[in-house]
């Protein structure tokens, strides 16, 4: 398998892992040690080669079709994963209440339904950009860049912005 193509197949593995709430960890206890954290951690990075079987059980533990994991399988599939978006906690609680606010409340309420209270990050979707967006009452494009001024987010999620002509 090409260092590539292993790369992509680990990009979507972690696309489809995250978009399910799992941490690592998660994977293994909820499939009762048969999927270890180091072996997927591994398989995401690229870094193993993943057997036809053994993608097809993680499929299957995953619940979704095999060609869902594969590169280029989904239409538009982009070879590089979308850029994470993650919010600096720690940075967002330096920010005044009076420009910060409704991220700081939405963000409360992110961790709450995950019950997620590490209080260092905290990983969004292109949805929530997008909700955010609204609230702030401006484009996507302009609230990503106050976010990055602010040093909340990480300059890399301007391809996010990007990426979706619609966000």
């Amino acid at each position: 398998m090409s260092s590539d193509y292993a790369k992509q197949l680990g990009g979507k593995l972690r696309a489809i892992r995250t978009q399910q709430g799992l941490s690592l960890h998660g994977v293994e206890e909820k499939s009762q040690g048969r999927w270890k954290a180091v072996v997927v951690g591994s398989y995401e990075r690229g870094d193993r080669a993943v057997t036809v079987q053994r993608l097809a059980e993680l499929a299957e533990f995953y619940g979704v079709p095999v060609q869902e994991l594969l590169p280029g399988s989904t239409p538009g599939g982009a070879a590089e994963p979308p850029p994470r978006l993650v919010l600096d906690l720690e940075r967002l609680a330096q920010v005044p209440s009076e420009k910060a606010g409704p991220l700081q409340r939405y963000a409360a309420t992110i961790q709450s339904q995950r019950g997620d209270y590490n209080g260092k990050v905290l990983s969004i979707r292109q949805d929530d950009l997008r909700t955010l967006a609204v609230i702030y009452d401006q484009p996507a494009s302009l609230l990503v860049d106050q976010l990055i001024s602010w040093g909340v987010l990480d300059p890399d999620a301007r391809r996010a912005v990007r990426e979706d002509d619609s966000v």
